[in-house]
């Protein structure tokens, strides 16, 4: 007896029109009568398409005239027009498709396979899980064809199936275009949505005076943070990655390849309490004092605030650590410190030091583009800023080993402490005693800036000049310089309780 599966019109019998063999003679997974179920409801059900818009794109269709029957419902629901069998056959005759998505009578088909549109939320989801299926079966064809290829690279193969495989599980699929009409919808959103945010668009850093120039730090860049060493550019990234993941619930990964993680968390917890940083390594405390730690980390152990102190980290694992961290916990920000201290791995590491930086910034900025994040990466800068006897104020050209540090970032900041130089004054006359400046010498979406912050040395903290004051006194009391009970200012620009990772040494889970 026949097969019933194969007496369906639509179904792996009709191989010739809507299915293609895989190379070892196995029809690709597929859900035909699903697909079909699908757009019917879609047909008949007004509100149907609410449901799954968000689960389904034209390319999760195995049938290329379902894929097109799609695509028209998606335009259709995108000019907010209604969608129902005489507006969809209207649309596909305008366009001239309409033998496309297989004429007048398999739309009538379609509307008739099912009564309403009550499981089409399930129906959708098992449809994408077949799109995925195929994908998988693609994608792990592509890694055999490559894998017996003697000229390719391993580690650079490896890096390839993560990413192919991780676009997956995250439901990003690749397509090769965007049309103007979607990108138009998006920049729409995303206007709206900076509307309500009052112009926050990226990750607020905590600095005020520095979000109203970035607007936050914007998804998919890469900002270039520079300074000689002994500017605290250590200093800055940790007091924004606290801002960021306990002012903001924001997700931070700090990666450290010049100090240990309990090194920094031991600076974040002194910025934190007041504590001094040497107080806190000599464990010299008074009582009082460790009840101001105690109660100064309660709340900072929750942070979504991680750190790996990974030596010598190569651009493959980052991107593998990355992509799991953001698989597994979300990830909303990354911090490299620094950039001059990490490999290329795999092949291409045979080149100088010029080519290697060079591949690295590229890779960061993939990484940012990738997930979707912003990454703030740490650099050095040459000497020349020492030898000039003029102003000691960075620029681009002291970039240390490459142009294309400046080439493929859409950030490059320098951070200049005249006090560093024995300099007392700014240049209008105003004192520069614990003060920093972030300066904005590149920013390919915004305009070019310099934003004055208060730099607590004992801290090791940066914080707006409106706030620096009250931290300094509070700094002063925890360490014995005055009377008075320690505390944490919650509405007058003090401290806030924030969370961060354990103490305990142990790995950080990426």
């Amino acid at each position: 007896m026949e097969d019933p599966q194969y007496n369906n019109a639509s179904g792996p019998k009709n191989l010739g029109r809507s299915a293609n063999l895989t190379a070892g003679g196995r029809v690709p997974p597929q859900a035909i009568d699903l697909e079909e179920a699908v757009l019917g409801a879609l047909l008949i059900d007004k509100n149907a398409l609410s449901k799954i818009i968000d689960i389904l794109h034209p390319d999760a269709f195995y049938k290329d005239q379902h894929k097109h029957i799609f695509k028209i419902i998606t335009h259709l629901f995108g000019d907010n027009q209604p969608v129902d069998i005489l507006t969809v056959a209207t649309e596909l005759r305008k366009e001239g498709s309409m033998k496309k998505a297989g004429g007048e009578s398999y739309l009538a088909q379609l509307s008739q396979k099912v009564s309403s549109g009550a499981h089409i939320e399930y129906h959708a989801r098992i449809v994408l899980q077949k799109h995925i299926q195929r994908e998988l079966v693609r994608i792990s064809s592509e890694i055999i064809e490559s894998a017996f290829d003697e000229t390719t690279d391993v580690l650079e193969l490896l890096d390839q199936a993560e990413q192919k495989l991780f676009e997956v599980a995250q439901g990003n699929l690749k397509r090769n275009y965007e049309s103007a009409e979607e990108l138009i919808r998006k920049a729409i959103d995303k206007i709206e949505t900076i509307s309500k945010q009052e112009g926050l668009s990226g990750v607020p850093s905590g600095f005020a005076a520095l979000d109203r120039v970035t607007s936050g730090w914007q998804p998919s860049d890469l900002i270039i943070l520079a300074a000689r060493p002994g500017m605290g550019k250590t200093a800055f990234v940790l007091s924004m990655a606290r801002n960021m993941a306990v002012d903001h619930g924001k997700k931070v990964a700090v990666f450290s390849l010049e100090m240990s993680s309990v090194q920094l968390i031991t600076r974040i917890i002194s910025s934190e309490t007041g504590l001094s940083s040497e107080k806190l390594r000599r464990g010299d405390l008074t009582d009082r004092e460790w009840n101001v730690l105690t109660s100064g980390v309660k709340d900072l152990e929750k942070a979504s605030l991680y750190i790996d102190d990974t030596p010598a980290l190569s651009v493959f694992d980052l991107r593998a650590k990355v992509r799991r961290l953001a698989s597994t916990q979300g990830l909303d920000l990354i911090v490299v410190d620094y950039l001059q201290l990490m490999t290329v791995g795999g092949s291409k590491s045979q080149g100088n030091r010029e080519q290697e930086i060079s591949t690295i910034s590229r890779s960061l900025k993939a990484i940012a583009k990738e997930l979707n994040i912003p990454v703030i990466a740490l650099s050095q800068l040459s000497r020349a800023v020492e030898t000039r006897s003029t102003s000691k104020r960075p620029q681009l050209s002291d970039l240390r080993e490459s142009g294309a540090i400046e080439q493929d970032a859409d950030i490059v900041s320098f951070i200049y402490r005249p006090e560093y130089y024995g300099i007392e004054e700014w240049e209008d006359g105003e004192a520069s005693s614990n003060q920093a400046e972030i300066i904005i010498a590149k920013h390919r979406n915004g305009s070019l800036d310099d934003v004055r912050l208060r730099f607590i040395g004992e801290l090791a903290k940066f914080s707006d000049l409106d706030q620096g004051s009250t931290m300094m006194m509070e700094s002063k009391m925890n360490d014995g310089s005055s009377s008075g009970t320690a505390g944490f200012k919650k509405d007058d620009g003090g401290y806030t309780n924030l969370p961060t990772p354990s103490l305990d040494g142990g790995d950080v889970p990426f």
